[in-house]
């Protein structure tokens, strides 16, 4: 059995001003370094066998902060990457509510593939292992839904820098 601890990225500029970040890098603000640095104290003692985190900046650079205790490079993966909003990426959140979705937003479908190919690799190359996986509020809650067999709405919200211990 794979131990996974997913987490979210710590809060970044974009999430202060409410813009839509899809898969841009985004760049952490003080209190998102803070929140990672607060991640890394609690999970300090935690038995890591590897890391791995979206290949988008917020979020490699949250594992990073983590992984910095325990010697561990932090791998990176495209599959972790946040939801693609398309042409909704860059944009303030509140003016889109009635706007009709664009054709060119990642699907649900398309997510949770990507949810479970992610899931599918965890349990191929690091069987028996814990690892720590820093994705974004999405991404996280697809593979939640994947893993627990459930529709994403049932999955409750991450905030920056939470964890959840998650069993493969």
């Amino acid at each position: 059995m794979t131990t996974l601890y997913l987490a979210r990225h710590g809060e970044t500029v974009d999430n202060v001003n409410r813009i839509m970040q899809g898969q841009t890098q985004g760049r952490l603000t003080l209190n998102g370094i803070r929140q990672a640095e607060e991640l890394r104290d609690s999970m300090a003692q935690a038995c890591l066998d590897a890391v791995v985190a979206s290949d988008l900046r917020r979020a490699v650079d949250t594992a990073a902060i983590i992984a910095a205790p325990h010697g561990l490079p932090v791998a990176t993966t495209p599959l972790l990457r946040e939801r693609d909003w398309g042409s909704f990426t860059g944009r303030y959140i509140p003016e889109l509510k009635d706007e009709p979705w664009p054709d060119d937003i990642e699907t649900l479908d398309q997510l949770k593939a990507r949810a479970a190919a992610f899931l599918d690799l965890m349990r191929r190359e690091h069987a028996g292992q814990t690892v720590l996986a820093v994705g974004h509020g999405i991404i996280n809650k697809a593979i939640q839904a994947v893993l627990y067999g459930k529709p994403m709405q049932e999955i409750k919200r991450m905030e920056n820098a939470e964890v959840r211990k998650l069993e493969l």
